[in-house]
């Protein structure tokens, strides 16, 4: 009875293929879109976790002391270079610079007396009717008063940087994560005001081990992967490759550039980073929307000649961009269904239409 059962389950899926295939072949040609196939220089890649780190984080501090009167930057507040944190107490610098100012009058007031008392000793001096000393004092009276002029004009430019510095502003556009003042407090000079974090641009840091240490090359193109924001992929750069290894666990630092538009990407997460390594190899790649998943196996659909669909079964290696390396029955130049994919049996005719997707 069991030989029998075998033979006629065999026989039922054999007869239920069949009826596929006629299906597909009786099946009105599919609408699909096409891509064809390329070859593209590759590098093998390591797979290595990595955390993210802020690449410019500042305590941002006052210049000079004074009273707290007003307090915006509150934590996990955006601003923008230049813009105002916070802002000191400034009537005792305005009554200052007020008086200097007045005084800086008087002076120049002065300065010009003496200028014109100087042209009339002069005058005399040359008609005999006053002295060298009269003459030198007269000098000396200019001389005295330019300096007073001077010297006011940079008390009063003193006073205005001070009250310049009165307003705290943000060195760098970035975000507020934390508070250090209130309103209402007294800041001492070089008192801190906020923390402030660049984002438009991250760190990754990954712990490289000592084998891929030669193959690793400043500049080297990688990807950067976020499980927690959906599978988030960032293209990135090595841009620093720190020569001292760990004792203990003979890795070597490796920092990744990576931007950050909208600061999606926080101080702290953690990544999967993919590093090249080895000599570049010469590989065929897809459009990732090519490849199709059924259970544990990956296809690609072809167009052939006749307008039909070969399933071909591929390994899927490398990424890059949108394209990915496969390895199996997928040459140079074949089309390759990118769109309209989902549902495609092996032998369907279809009617393709060509899709261009850049390589990067």
């Amino acid at each position: 009875m069991m030989k029998t059962f075998s033979i006629c389950s065999l026989g039922l899926l054999l007869h239920g293929g069949l009826l596929r295939i006629i299906s597909a072949q009786q099946m009105p040609p599919s609408p699909v879109s096409y891509t064809e196939a390329k070859e593209y220089p590759l590098r093998r890649s390591v797979q290595l976790p990595g955390s993210v780190e802020a690449l410019k984080v500042s305590t941002v501090a006052s210049e000079v002391a004074g009273l707290v009167v007003e307090f915006s930057a509150r934590e996990g507040a955006a601003v923008s270079k230049g813009q105002p944190l916070a802002r000191l107490r400034r009537e005792n610098h305005q009554l200052n610079l007020t008086s200097a100012e007045a005084q800086l009058k008087e002076d120049e007031a002065r300065h010009k007396l003496a200028e014109r008392n100087l042209e009339r000793t002069r005058e005399l001096f040359n008609t005999k009717d006053v002295s060298q000393k009269q003459l030198d004092d007269a000098q000396f009276e200019l001389n005295a008063w330019q300096g007073r002029v001077e010297k006011q004009a940079a008390e009063i430019a003193k006073i205005k940087d001070e009250l310049a510095r009165l307003t705290i502003v943000a060195p760098f556009t970035g975000v507020v994560v934390r508070e250090f003042t209130e309103l209402g407090q007294w800041l001492a000079e070089g008192g801190p005001v906020v923390e402030l974090m660049a984002l438009n641009e991250m760190d990754v840091v990954a712990e490289v081990p000592e084998r891929y240490f030669n193959s690793l090359k400043r500049g080297a193109r990688t990807q950067v992967i976020f499980e927690a924001l959906s599978g988030l992929r960032v293209d990135g750069r090595v841009s620093a490759i720190i020569p001292r290894a760990d004792p203990q666990a003979r890795t070597f630092r490796a920092k990744i550039r990576i931007p950050n538009p909208g600061g999606r990407i926080g101080a702290g997460m953690l990544a999967q980073i993919s590093l090249p390594e080895g000599t570049p190899y010469r590989a065929v790649v897809v459009p990732k929307d090519a490849v199709v998943t059924r259970g544990p196996q990956k296809f690609v659909f072809l167009v052939n000649g006749n307008n039909k669909i070969d399933e071909v079964p591929v390994q899927i290696g490398t990424g890059v961009g949108v394209w990915v390396e496969v390895q199996g029955g997928v040459q140079a130049g074949q089309k390759v269904v990118t769109r309209g994919n989902e549902r495609l049996m092996n032998g369907q005719s279809v009617q393709g239409q060509a899709l261009e997707v850049q390589l990067p």
